[in-house]
């Protein structure tokens, strides 16, 4: 099966985007007001769509990443694409296109491959993205499909060199016997591009699919994830890496459990933490071993007898893990909830959001059509003091840790008119409906917001719905 921890469970319990929508909000004012402003500044239609406004299966975004400055917006597809965004200076008289995210660059980032061995299939889906700090006036990201992970240089080119000696204008060798002077070669202006260039590939290192990889603090090394194992990579090279954590069973008929992410700490360059089908996460030190198959701290809830029901492992399962912007916490999603954890205190989490808990007497109908198996992924703001998650019918979710309260909103293009406020949604479990409810019973399962992203420093969210790309950002007045 595609994936390992699908495969487990199942077991146990027997090219580019298509719409781009920039918008605004506040988060204070979320928060007390319930206000969201949608400004749609931009709306690119590059994607391709059927006459029926079908979205194509290669246009479904499926990674998310501010860069580190947050200058730059990258998104991923299923057909392999990268496509950045770059972020508007700031206009006195227009300020509210500070937030706006225009194209910068696209680029074929993986193709689809076979193995022959194992007669396999390799999509060219992007799983991650993850940006490295910038140093130069270059860019660099990391992306990986299942098996491959490629660094890549994002440049700007406004010069180029012309009056080479050995060779003509147009790249051909001269002739020797051409050669009957030495020029001087000159530096003329040309019109601004953005070149990818293809700088290392990582290959052959994962025997199952790569779901995770992180970018280390000390800025040369990086991890990378599969359902088993755990890679240590240097940025310069490619052609071996260090198994750091590895839990494959010597027989897999004994295999309980499988890694659903991973990440380094922020800050600690020795430090690393991973999560498990089982809502587990374990925190490594590689100062103490170079496997670290023996963990240095474990992260559990102790569950309830009394709750415990046939889909109580699979709603568990962690499906994303975030360490916050000053390392001191750890943010998880497992189906239902997101929750916060001090990595000094193992025994159970400190802060614990329901997403959308009225699906818990759907989970028989989830389980029928698969949607209780989908990854949601989960982020914090540039202060720690907020997190966000996706829901199903493109709902997101919106969390204040300060005031403990929280909000629903819709990134929808019917929704959301340019400038306009964007109202809260809210869910009726039954009986009498309010005007402004959506009943449980008609929510869209198709329609899904798995990944999104916060901004490091501003008030500015990112959400991906299938084939389109939503902005929020503060509310101008």
């Amino acid at each position: 099966m595609r994936n390992l921890c699908r495969e487990l469970q199942e077991r146990l319990f027997q090219k580019c985007l298509g719409h781009v929508t920039v918008g605004a909000y506040d988060f204070s004012t979320i928060v007390h007001s319930c206000h969201l402003c949608a400004c749609l500044l931009a709306s690119l239609h590059i994607g391709i769509l059927t006459t029926e406004n079908v979205h194509v299966a290669a246009d479904i975004i499926s990674a998310v990443e501010f860069s580190v400055s947050g200058e730059l917006l990258a998104t991923g597809d299923k057909g392999g694409r990268v496509v950045i965004f770059q972020r508007e200076p700031e206009r006195k008289r227009r300020p509210y296109l500070r937030g706006e995210y225009n194209v910068y660059s696209t680029f074929q980032s993986h193709e689809p491959e076979f193995d022959f061995l194992k007669s396999l299939e390799i999509e060219e889906r992007i799983n991650k993205i993850r940006w490295l700090p910038h140093q130069n006036p270059a860019h660099f990201l990391l992306s990986t499909n299942d098996k491959t992970v490629k660094l890549w240089k994002i440049s700007e080119r406004d010069k180029r060199a012309e009056g080479y000696n050995l060779k003509e204008e147009d790249g051909r060798v001269r002739e020797p016997f051409r050669i009957t002077s030495l020029r001087v070669p000159v530096v003329l202006p040309m019109e601004l591009t953005v070149e990818a260039s293809l700088r290392r590939t990582f290959a052959n290192a994962h025997t199952y699919h790569i779901h995770s990889i992180s970018v280390n603090s000390d800025h040369e090394t990086y991890l990378s994830a599969d359902d088993l194992r755990i890679n240590l990579w240097h940025v310069e090279i490619t052609d071996r890496s260090f198994t750091i954590v590895d839990i494959k069973p010597a027989n897999m008929e004994e295999l309980t459990e499988v890694i659903t992410a991973a990440e380094f700490h922020p800050q600690q360059c020795h430090t690393l933490a991973y999560s498990s089908s089982k809502g587990s996460i374990r925190l490594c030190d590689m100062r103490a071993a170079a496997l670290c198959d023996n963990h240095a701290k474990f992260f559990g809830e102790p569950e309830d007898p009394g709750s415990r029901s046939f889909f109580s492992e699979i709603i568990s399962s962690i499906s994303d893990l975030k360490f916050s912007r000053s390392g001191r916490y750890m943010l998880t999603r497992d189906f239902l909830s997101v929750k916060v954890w001090d990595l000094h205190m193992e025994a159970r989490p400190v802060e614990t959001y329901q997403v959308h808990e009225y699906l818990r007497a759907k989970l028989c109908f989830l389980y029928e059509n698969d949607c209780i198996f989908d990854k949601f992924e989960c982020c914090w703001n540039g202060s720690d003091s907020a997190i966000m998650s996706g829901s199903y019918n493109n709902f997101f979710r919106l969390f204040d840790r300060n005031s403990q309260r929280d909000i629903t909103l819709e990134a929808s293009r019917d929704a959301n008119k340019p400038r306009a406020t964007l109202k809260p949604r809210r869910v009726s479990m039954g009986g009498k409906r309010q005007r402004d409810e959506v009943s449980v019973d008609s929510l869209d399962y198709s329609r899904k917001i798995l990944h999104s992203a916060w901004h490091p420093t501003d008030n500015i969210i990112a959400v991906a719905a299938s084939n389109s790309l939503y902005i929020f950002q503060d509310e101008v007045n």
